[in-house]
């Protein structure tokens, strides 16, 4: 018995990975996502590389996953896949407190983000 299989919600040339919870603003993750959207795969991964953010690092292992994916799951090309889609969304925020003056407090707030990356394979025009 049990469930049917859902529809597979990409394309046939796409596949995708998904990152959740990575301990940055959405704001900040989002300028990185924003450097690699509609790069080839291997210049994306350059950039990622030797990007001078804290996050690139994870961001950079989020897009090897979804190369991956591509690759072992979906038989793509590795060497004629690009970047289709890189978008971030919000995860929870931690509330925290600081002591401030005259018995007040200060709110600090931790926030998360959700990082979602899709790879295409183009076909390449001469």
């Amino acid at each position: 018995m049990g469930k049917a299989k859902r529809a597979r919600v990409l394309k046939d040339n796409e596949a995708k990975a998904v990152t959740r919870m990575l301990r940055t603003s959405p704001q900040k993750l989002n300028l990185v996502a924003t450097m690699i959207r509609g790069k080839k795969v291997d210049t994306a991964l350059a950039d990622l590389t030797f990007s001078s953010k804290r996050i690139a690092k994870d961001v950079k292992k989020c897009l090897e996953s979804a190369i991956a994916n591509a690759e072992n799951n979906h038989e793509l090309d590795v060497d004629s896949l690009i970047v289709a889609e890189a978008y971030v969304g919000k995860a929870l925020v931690m509330k925290r407190w600081q002591p401030r003056a005259r018995g007040r407090v200060g709110k600090i707030l931790k926030p998360f983000s959700n990082l979602t990356i899709v790879v295409r394979e183009v076909e390449e025009t001469a």
